[in-house]
């Protein structure tokens, strides 16, 4: 009667769990229906450069500061005054010709020109000019950090659904392994004790799988995100990982160029440099403004001189006498030193940051050399013979999980350290500024 009613409590044990894992494959194999959207990595950055907003933002960042080279390169308005007579002598407007012929009321009249003299408004057009390029490094280095993020997630994302085969694939033959194991359990030619091991593992592994889906949403997102995807689809990457023997980081042995190929091309690099070159010029106009600029005013006076008819032309300029523009001047200089430590210390940080991402290529490239594929595709044959084995009974229950467990592992690491080395190449070339390294 004990026996009976613990055959019983396995049975539904077993249902509970085939249900489970069926419908979590069921669930899954849902996304991947109708709405799954399998691209390559060439597409899925087509679609990023075309929908991306902050991508879009930074390109209008750059509009803007091209248009304040055009309003640089514009003169000053002259600026028209006029005195005119309203009322005189008891009369409102009292213009016309005198008795003798002469004319009544008074008028004045001046144009005034503001000349910019020590170059200011070439000045100010470098300034706009090297705005115009700063505005264009910014939008280099926002593609450059979304396109990083892009691969990791695109890269990730491949890495999560290549474990999620593993899974589904083990939980499909533990579940096999369960049926059979059931008939045995009931014939009582098995201990539940074994029974229930097995089914432990079909549990740790359906834990996995669910912890993974977690993290495979996630990325999900933020990758439709970067994408501007609003629709319900999954994006599914349609590339594999490529076990290589060859190193490519040989071509580039010499971190010298890496480092003359990065000054020229990495974003935030050349964004310091530019903005040192800013402040210079900065420092440059704010010396020039010491000089006053001169307004220009050609006039003319009628019946409110010593002649009618009164041409003349006024000259006016600030004295630089209290006000030499000392303090500016002073600024700007201690900002461009500041600047060029700036700089400075993004130089040394390039160098450094290129060296680590360089050893990192490195170790991960001699990881994935060697005889680790063969070593794989015979520890994969195995997994298949010690199933079998354990199913006819020629190794203990002990020695199928001991395997079992070890072959999950080694399939883990596989793909993380696949997963590595791709993550490898995209770090050095982010530090790079450019995909040097395929």
């Amino acid at each position: 009667m004990r026996l009976s009613l613990c055959t019983r409590m396995c049975s539904a044990l077993l249902l509970t769990t085939l249900f489970w894992g069926t419908a979590q494959t069921k669930a899954h194999a849902q996304a991947f229906s109708n709405d799954t959207l399998t691209l390559r990595l060439p597409e899925i950055e087509k679609r990023f450069l075309d929908s991306n907003l902050l991508l879009l933002a930074a390109h209008f960042n750059v509009d803007a500061q091209k248009a304040l080279v055009q309003q640089a390169r514009l003169w000053d308005n002259p600026v028209l005054n006029t005195d005119q007579v309203v009322a005189a002598s008891g009369r409102f407007f009292p213009y016309g010709k005198n008795a003798d012929g002469s004319f009544s009321g008074q008028y004045y009249a001046q144009v005034q020109q503001l000349i910019r003299t020590a170059g200011k408004r070439n000045k100010l057009i470098s300034l706009a000019n090297t705005n115009v390029k700063l505005s264009e490094w910014q939008l280099q280095d926002v593609l450059r950090n979304l396109r990083y993020q892009l691969r990791i997630d695109y890269f990730t994302l491949l890495q999560q659904l290549e474990t999620e085969k593993i899974y589904t694939s083990q939980l499909a033959q533990l579940q096999k392994l369960l049926n059979g194991m059931q008939a045995q359990l009931n014939a009582g030619n098995i201990a539940q004790k074994d029974f229930l091991r097995i089914q432990n593992l079909v549990i740790s592994l359906e834990q996995d799988l669910t912890e993974l889906n977690r993290s495979l949403a996630d990325t999900e997102a933020d990758l439709k995100t970067l994408l501007g995807i609003k629709e319900d689809v999954f994006i599914k990457p349609g590339d594999r990982f490529l076990v290589k023997t060859d190193t490519d980081a040989s071509l580039v042995s010499d971190q010298d160029l890496l480092y003359e190929s990065a000054k020229k091309n990495n974003p935030y690099y050349q964004l310091q440099v530019t903005q040192t070159l800013y402040q210079q010029q900065n420092l440059d106009y704010q010396k020039a403004l010491r000089i006053p600029n001169i307004t220009l005013g050609p006039n003319f006076d009628r019946n409110s001189n010593y002649t009618p008819n009164y041409v003349g032309l006024g000259i006016s300029l600030p004295l630089p006498i209290l006000n030499k523009n000392q303090g500016n001047i002073r600024s700007a200089a201690y900002t461009v030193k500041q600047q060029q430590s700036v700089t400075a210390n993004a130089e040394t940080e390039l160098r450094n940051n290129i060296t680590n991402a360089y050893t990192k290529l490195l170790l991960s490239v001699k990881q994935n050399s060697g005889s680790q594929p063969a070593f794989y595709e015979k520890y994969h044959a195995m997994y298949r013979n010690v199933v079998q084995s354990y199913q006819q009974k020629q190794i203990s229950l002990l020695e199928f999980i001991d395997f079992f467990n070890d072959y999950t592992a080694a399939q883990q690491r596989l793909l993380q350290q696949q997963l590595s080395l791709q993550l490898a190449k995209e770090a050095l070339n982010y530090q790079l500024g450019t995909d040097l390294i395929k």
